[in-house]
């Protein structure tokens, strides 16, 4: 592997600006692409086999158009002054459903005037909007005509604020502050690390091109596939981190290269053969964990998984293309435009005599630093065991955004409950009519609803056009992010009718059978995710403790990750600091509203640790990497530890601060699902560089000695050889080798 790498990076610096062209053209091409042909995104949340499911598949057979999610929108009314029966408003409210009726793929307009319409004080109603036939990958833009439609209410001093089943990031914009903000301080950092304003800029532009491929690739997939809106937001959090972190492990390399007098064109091929095959492996390892997703049997996740994997892809592919190209063109000059402060640090990337030292110091004495930090990691990873799992509704959105106010208005007329209201959908063992008074199952059934414990309301059945399915609409009690409300979903699926099989549809009732579906998966999922990643470290280093090990330390550092997820959501601890705003139901005193509780989505945790898992492996790569090198030149396991840490110190840490930096911009998203994911990328890589590679592995190592590099004789003829170290191609003295391992075979000596 290190040959054909090191042949292709040569190739790359020679023909640098033809290179440097396609990747340009490439990006170009795909961003205009998908300027004339836009972004469709899906949210689709379907879960083929559920009961929800099966409930939304009933919906659409005979009960009307619009009977959907995406196909009915609320426009919530309130006034201040007076009540929405006085005359004159009423008379502007039946203009505006006038209007709504002539808009364009309207098929019915619900008036509030209706029972369960309006509140109880008259001063806030709701008008339903049922569609057909429009562009469901546009929600908010649907939303925002028929609110223009609504014009007459809103003359009149009538407040319309549309209530759908779009996200904060349909109605946002998704490129602009967050990304800025997290370019810049990487491009701080980089400034920091390398000292030269062209040595800083390379990666955040290699970033930024494998970005421009990487979001256009996902916005056209989404013309032949459902892709998520949260997967382009993802894809650009991931991206940009890896993009600019893997470009900045192959620059340092380059870097120390020439300030030791290698030709350029060489040392840019030396650098593609060992730097860049630690980046291939741990991009892999990336692209393996989240392509573990698909086997969580939920199609949205499915899909998150391996779309985002793309933006990982396009950032290796550039890392061992692009950035060869550019150091090829730029020759020496990637030490121009010093910074005045750089100092050395533009002029040799040496080791870091700080971490070098602390290599030493850990190496010294290896029991103590182990003891302590696993009291310290476990301290970190304690509170990960209250964490609160359970829907996130759109209470907990922010203030200014009309999903907040729909949510605040409906609670507020009609009870919490009203934001999620239940689905129930009976299949029927003999064929009714929809008739006055209606049959007797239909009544036993609506009776049986009503009466459920939780149930606040219910809305006469209607009745799908074959006769053979009823559908009837409940509200519950509780709000859809009170667990409460899963409880009711389940009595209500627990009723029994003779004649009739009850079914319960709708948000909650989703995303209980998606928690339901996730919780059932993970062990699979956690598994094949641990069990490839140390399969490809097998491979990299021919070194079965070390893969296991490895294994087990992204374990830890995904403790403390949903640690500090539990803290600050579960507990309320920062909530307010990520930019959270209380929900309507805080009882308004200074504590409730300073301190409240954040519910986090079930399927986050599974997202964030195949994320995680392979992000941590990055610098587990490249600490291992620069350790096993160390290794065959001395044969002495301590020294090559301590050598190993001060040599990837620096370049470990400044790649941890720009990823840092750029999942904490994230945290300003007005999304409360992409603030949860910054939070706990942003900590788990801060634990992971810190704790995890400056003290627990390196004690590990210390104390395994030998053993870190021993393989069973059989293993070792069956493994292929794939260099990941390079050696050879980097033509650099191996140095003397080390003793022979016991149980090793012809592989034993770098």
């Amino acid at each position: 592997m290190s040959g054909l790498l090191g042949r292709l990076g040569g190739w790359c610096a020679r023909h640098g600006w033809i290179v440097l062209t396609l990747w340009v053209l490439a990006a170009g091409l795909l961003t205009a692409g998908t300027l004339v042909w836009g972004r469709p995104v899906n949210n689709d949340v379907a879960i083929p086999g559920t009961d929800a499911q099966r409930a939304h598949e009933l919906m659409h057979e005979g009960f009307g158009p619009g009977f959907d999610p995406g196909g009915t929108v609320q426009l919530v009314l309130y006034t201040a002054n007076g009540t929405l029966i006085d005359k004159s408003r009423k008379q502007a409210v039946e203009e505006s459903m006038d209007a709504l009726r002539r808009a364009p793929h309207v098929t019915q307009v619900e008036t509030p005037y209706r029972i369960g319409g309006m509140s109880s004080n008259l001063r806030i109603g709701m008008i339903t909007v049922r569609l057909k036939g429009q562009d469901t990958t546009k929600i908010a833009q649907t939303s925002e005509q028929l609110v223009a439609a609504a014009a007459p209410a809103a003359r009149a001093g009538i407040e319309v604020v549309p209530s759908d089943s779009s996200t904060p990031a349909d109605k946002q914009i998704k490129t602009g502050a967050s990304e800025v903000a997290g370019v810049v301080v990487a491009l701080l950092v980089l400034l920091f690390a390398f000292g030269t304003l062209v040595a800083a800029l390379v990666p955040i532009f290699t970033a930024l091109i494998s970005i421009g491929v990487g979001l256009g690739v996902i916005a056209l997939l989404g013309h032949v596939v459902d892709v998520p809106s949260t997967a382009s937001i993802l894809a650009t959090m991931i991206g940009l981190g890896v993009g600019i972190d893997y470009a900045l492990f192959l620059l340092s390399r380059h870097r120390s290269l020439l300030a030791a007098g290698v030709p350029v064109r060489e040392a840019v091929r030396r650098t593609a053969a060992s730097s860049g095959g630690a980046v291939l492996f741990a991009g892999g390892t990336v692209v393996i964990a989240l392509s573990a997703l698909m086997l969580t049997g939920f199609p949205l996740l499915r899909t998150l998984g391996w779309i985002t994997g793309v933006s990982v892809v396009c950032a290796v592919l550039t890392s061992i293309t692009l950035v060869p190209a550019l150091l090829g063109i730029l020759g020496h000059r990637i030490n121009a435009l010093r910074l005045p402060f750089s100092g050395r640090t533009a002029r040799r990337d040496g080791p870091a005599t700080g971490w070098a030292k602390l290599g030493a110091w850990v190496a010294r004495r290896p029991w103590r630093v182990l003891a302590v930090t696993v009291v310290v990691l476990a301290a970190l990873a304690a509170p990960a065991a209250t964490i609160k799992l359970g829907p996130l509704d759109n209470g907990y959105g922010d203030k200014g955004t009309s999903a907040r106010r729909a949510y605040e208005l409906i609670e507020a007329g009609f009870g919490p409950g009203a934001n999620g209201g239940l689905v129930v959908v009976a299949e029927l063992d003999q064929k009714i009519a929809d008739s006055t008074p209606p049959d007797p199952v239909v009544q036993v059934l609506r009776q049986r609803v009503e009466h459920t414990e939780g149930v606040a309301f219910v809305a006469p059945p209607k009745v799908n056009e074959d006769g053979r399915s009823v559908l009837i609409q409940a509200v519950p009690d509780y709000a859809p992010s009170d667990p409460r409300a899963l409880d009711v979903v389940k009595r209500v699926r627990a009723i029994e009718v003779p004649g009739a099989h009850v079914h319960v549809g709708g948000e909650v009732a989703g995303l209980a059978d998606a928690g339901d579906r996730i919780m059932g998966r993970t062990p699979l999922v956690v598994g094949i995710v641990v069990l490839l990643s140390a399969l490809l470290l097998l491979l990299a280093f021919r070194a079965p403790l070390v893969a296991v090990k490895a294994a087990v330390m992204n374990l830890v550092s995904l403790g403390a990750a949903f640690g500090a997820l539990a803290v600050v959501f579960s507990h309320g601890l920062g909530s307010r600091l990520v930019g959270m705003d209380p929900p309507p139901s805080a009882d308004g005193s200074y504590l409730a509203t300073l301190f409240f509780s954040v519910p986090i989505d079930t399927y986050v945790p599974l997202i964030l640790f195949a994320v995680l898992f392979g992000l941590s492996m990055d610098y587990e790569v490249f600490l291992l990497t620069s350790v096993r090198q160390a290794y065959a030149r001395s044969g002495d396991n301590r020294s090559a530890v301590a050598e190993g840490l001060g040599s990837t110190g620096r370049v470990i840490t400044s790649a941890a601060l720009i990823m840092v930096a750029v999942f904490t911009a994230f945290i300003a998203y007005p999304d409360p699902l992409v603030k949860v994911f910054g939070v706990g990328l942003a900590v788990a890589i801060t634990v992971d560089a810190t704790l995890i590679r400056g003290f627990l592995v390196p004690a590990t190592m210390v104390l395994l000695g030998r053993l870190n590099w021993w393989i069973p004789r059989w293993l070792d003829r069956i493994l292929p050889n794939l260099s990941i170290e390079g050696h050879e191609e980097d033509g650099e003295p191996a140095g003397p080798a080390g003793p022979e391992l016991v149980g090793a075979g012809r592989h034993a000596r770098p």
